[in-house]
C-alpha cells in the first residue's frame, strides 16, 4: 500500500479483524462522521469563506487615513465591475488597493497558515494546546532568521529568498528537540510538552535577545520591531510568492487530513489500517515547520492564532480534519486580519504590533483552555 494511503473505513471494517480495535468507539465515529457529511462541509466553508471575504472587505476601511463610507463602496464597486478606481475618487483607491488590501491579504495567509498549521500539530502530538509559538517551533524559526540576518551582514528584507529557509532550519530543529524532550514511554504527556515548550522558548528568546544586543542599533531596533510580530507588504510580488508557497503547504496538510482523523485515535490504529506512522509523521513535521519559516520570515512571532483558533473551531465543526483543517484556515485568517485592525487603529497613527494585540487575547483564552483540560493532562 503507498505511504499515507488509508484504506476506506467500511471495507477495512468488513474484511479485516480491526473490529477488535477502539476503531468503532462513539468518539471513533463523532471523528469521521463529517466524511460522509459533504453537504455539511461544503455549507459550513462555504458560510465560513462568506465571513472571511467580508471581513477583508471591511477592515480595508479601516485605518489611519479617514476615507468616506461612499468613496470606499464606489472604489470597490468599480475595482469588481470594471477591474480598474474611478480617478476622480482621489487617493482612495491608492490607499485602498496598494497600502491596505495586500497589508489585509498577508494578514488572512499568515492567520490562516499558522491555524492549519496548529490543527496539524495537535492531531500529531494528540492534545489540544500543541500550538507553533507555545511549543517553541515559532521561537526556533524566528532564531534561524535572526542568525541568518547577522550572518548576511544586511537588512532581513534584502535577504528574503534566504530566510525560509533559515526558518524552516530553526523551526524543525526546535520541533524535533521538543519531541524528544517531552517524549515518554511513547507517550507525548500535555505536561512535559508544556514544559519543554516553555523552557526552550525561554532559551531561544535569550538567545535572539543576545544577537540583537551585539548588532548595529539600527537594525536591532529594526528586527526587535520584527520578533514582536508585523504585517508589512512592500509589493503585491512578494505576497503572491508567499500565498503560492502557503496555499501549497496547507493544500498538502489538508490532502493528509484522513490519516490525521486515524492517528488521533492513536499510532496502533493507524499502522493495523496500513499506514506508515513513522514515514508520515516525519513528512508532516517537515511540511509543519517549512510553513511556519516561511510565515515567521515574513511576519516575525505571531503567537496563540495557531491553538486557540483550532481549538474553537474543533467545538464547533467536530474533529474531522477534512472539515477542520480548511475551516481553521479561515476563521485563523479572519481573526488575524481583525486583530491588525485592532493593532494599526487602535493608537492611529501610531502602530502597536500585531503580536502583542494576539498575546493580549490568546494568553488568557489559553490559561483557560489549560485550567479546563487539566484533569485530563497526564
Amino acid at each position: 500500500m503507498p505511504d499515507g494511503q488509508v484504506v476506506p473505513l467500511a471495507s477495512a471494517t468488513a474484511r479485516s479483524p480491526v473490529s477488535s480495535l477502539p476503531l468503532r468507539s462513539p468518539e471513533f465515529d463523532r471523528i469521521t462522521a463529517g466524511a460522509v457529511a459533504t453537504v455539511r462541509r461544503r455549507r459550513v466553508l462555504a458560510g465560513l469563506l462568506a465571513v472571511a471575504v467580508t471581513v477583508i472587505i471591511v477592515c480595508t476601511g479601516f485605518g489611519a487615513a479617514d476615507l468616506e463610507g461612499g468613496k470606499i463602496l464606489r472604489a470597490w464597486w468599480g475595482l469588481m465591475t470594471t477591474g480598474g478606481v474611478d480617478e476622480s475618487l482621489g487617493p482612495v483607491g491608492v490607499i485602498l488597493f496598494q497600502v491596505r488590501l495586500p497589508r489585509v491579504l498577508m494578514g488572512f495567509l499568515i492567520g490562516g497558515t499558522l491555524a492549519a498549521v496548529g490543527a496539524t500539530l495537535q492531531a500529531l502530538l494528540r492534545n489540544p494546546l500543541a500550538d507553533p509559538y507555545v511549543l517553541g517551533v515559532s521561537s526556533g524559526a524566528a532564531l534561524g532568521i535572526t542568525l541568518a540576518t547577522l550572518l548576511a551582514g544586511s537588512s532581513l528584507l534584502t535577504r528574503a529568498p534566504v530566510a525560509p529557509v533559515w526558518g524552516f532550519a530553526g523551526g524543525l530543529m526546535t520541533l524535533v528537540v521538543i519531541y524528544r524532550l517531552a517524549q515518554s514511554h511513547g507517550r507525548l504527556p500535555v505536561h512535559g510538552l508544556l514544559l519543554a515548550g516553555v523552557v526552550l522558548n525561554a532559551v531561544l528568546t535569550a538567545l535572539m535577545m543576545f544577537i540583537t544586543s551585539i548588532m548595529d542599533p539600527v537594525r536591532s531596533v529594526g528586527l526587535i520591531a520584527w520578533l514582536m510580530g508585523v504585517l508589512t507588504v512592500r509589493e503585491w510580488s512578494g505576497l503572491l510568492a508567499i500565498a503560492a508557497y502557503v496555499a501549497i503547504g496547507t493544500a498538502w496538510l489538508w490532502f493528509h487530513a484522513p490519516v490525521l482523523n486515524l492517528l488521533t485515535q492513536g499510532e496502533e490504529t493507524a499502522r493495523s489500517l496500513g499506514i506508515d506512522v513513522e514515514q508520515t509523521k516525519k513528512r508532516l513535521y517537515i511540511v509543519t515547520a517549512l510553513l511556519v519559516g516561511a510565515v515567521v520570515s515574513v511576519s516575525g512571532m505571531i503567537g496563540f492564532v495557531g491553538m486557540v483558533v483550532p481549538h474553537l473551531v474543533r467545538m464547533a465543526v467536530g474533529a474531522d480534519h477534512r472539515l477542520l483543517i480548511p475551516a481553521s484556515a479561515l476563521v485563523g485568517g479572519a481573526c488575524l486580519v481583525l486583530s491588525d485592525t485592532v493593532a494599526r487603529t487602535v493608537f492611529a497613527p501610531s502602530e502597536i504590533p500585531v503580536g502583542v494585540v494576539t498575546a493580549l487575547v490568546g494568553g488568557p483564552i489559553f490559561l483557560y483552555f489549560l485550567l479546563t483540560h487539566k484533569s485530563r493532562m497526564v
